[in-house]
């Protein structure tokens, strides 16, 4: 995989357990570097690809180049858009009331979202067929169905490593590369063909966030026009690296933290933690050997955090937007709330505060949950280990959070021509 501009890191291949090896091998390889350059779209080197002879002699504009038919999970205009209807939510309150919130779409949205989903795949293989699953549309709908009350949705199907293949030792660069190309190329699909010049929003978690991060070093970071259209990144659960007590950097050398809500060309970042990040941890630090199956072993970096709903920093109430067939069991096991008829999440308010730490060597977002009031009485628990801490909730445990940024970005968003 090509690497973007900015510091040089190697990327050793160590074990940090199977799972861990692998997944950070699916997602950003190993070793290597390469200094193949990304230019501005409509230049040559975008994509390193010379334009074709007939458009140098006529001078007409050339594309990027789509390696094959994208296949869209979700788009505008799609017919039976699986990423459309259900997404009402109950909104649970601290004394125990309920309420409807209907989900609007947003008429005539100024900006698009690009949605990534993270690691998913059910199938044996080690690359996911190029193909919708019923695992993508759901995690879509639980993670980015409901940006589409900022944002035109565009979510592309990409041959992401699969589960089986992040624990079948069996994964090759072909692989790795096959799921990067999809990525690559739906991006062009999408600046060819829908995008118009309009703002973009790029949304990741997990694989989908590393894969971003990936994109942007190698392509919109070193593009000053795919940049001009970038309303923000949020990357989720994706180790992005600055140098210490800095906002730019590492990563990225021209896309900054965003720090406030009408920013635009900046990064969203951050992993969920309900206490400081072990060492090693798959997540948070960017000092850990552990790091490098991650591909952020670079010594003297910190992992990015910047809370959603603080970007200047501070502790703040998150609003959690839980899918509801996984909101109505509590922590403990016991029942919790009972989701109104026909709403797809639960929105309790007064649940969970957040705050960026950075300690120990590690960086994240601190969430602390109130487990003994409120009608749910649920905790965001670690279920999976202290090495991958609320990984599972990086976004639906902030989703209101996100979704109000995408909004207000959006808001203040004007053509890049007229900035």
């Amino acid at each position: 995989m090509r690497r973007g501009a900015g510091i040089s890191r190697r990327r050793p291949c160590g074990t940090f357990g199977v799972l861990a090896a692998a997944l950070a091998a699916a997602v950003v390889g190993c070793s290597g570097t390469s200094t193949t350059p990304a230019g501005p779209i409509g230049t040559a080197t975008s994509s390193g690809v010379a334009p074709s002879a007939s458009a140098q002699a006529t001078g007409a504009p050339f594309t990027l180049p789509v390696a094959h038919s994208t296949v869209w999970l979700c788009r505008p205009g799609m017919a039976k858009n699986p990423c459309d209807g259900g997404l009402d939510a109950t909104v649970v309150r601290a004394d125990g009331t309920e309420q409807r919130e209907p989900f609007t779409p947003a008429k005539d949205p100024k900006v698009d979202c690009f949605y990534v989903y993270p690691t998913l795949s059910s199938a044996r293989t080690v690359n996911a067929p190029l193909a919708s699953s019923p695992e993508a549309i759901a995690t879509t709908r639980s993670q980015a169905a409901r940006f589409a009350s900022a944002c035109r949705l565009f979510v592309p199907v990409y041959r992401q490593i699969t589960l089986a293949g992040l624990f079948s030792g069996k994964i090759t660069p072909q692989a790795r590369q096959l799921a990067a190309d999809d990525l690559t190329s739906a991006w062009h699909d999408y600046l060819d063909h829908d995008n118009n010049g309009r703002g973009v929003v790029l949304i990741g978690h997990s694989q989908g966030a590393f894969a971003l991060d990936a994109l942007m070093r190698q392509e919109v970071d070193r593009s000053a026009s795919e940049r001009r259209q970038l309303v923000s990144a949020l990357l989720m659960g994706g180790n992005v690296l600055v140098p210490p007590g800095k906002d730019v950097g590492g990563d990225f050398t021209q896309i900054p933290a965003c720090r406030t809500p009408t920013q635009h060309g900046c990064v969203v970042a951050y992993s969920m933690f309900d206490a400081q990040p072990p060492n090693p941890s798959l997540f948070g630090r960017g000092d850990s050997p552990a790091n490098g199956t991650l591909g952020n072993p670079a010594k003297g970096l910190q992992v990015l955090c910047t809370n959603p709903a603080a970007l200047a920093g501070g502790r703040a109430a998150l609003h959690p937007y839980l899918p509801a067939q996984k909101s109505s069991t509590a922590a403990s096991g016991k029942p919790a709330a009972t989701p109104l008829a026909g709403t797809g999440f639960v929105a309790p308010l007064d649940l969970v505060h957040a705050e960026c730490r950075n300690s120990g060597g590690a960086s994240w977002l601190q969430v602390d949950s109130d487990g003994k009031t409120g009608p749910l009485r649920q905790k965001f628990v670690a279920a999976l280990g202290p090495v991958w801490g609320l990984h599972v909730y990086d976004i639906n445990g902030a989703e209101g959070d996100l979704v109000a940024l995408v909004k207000q970005q959006a808001a203040a968003w004007s053509e890049p021509a007229s900035r």
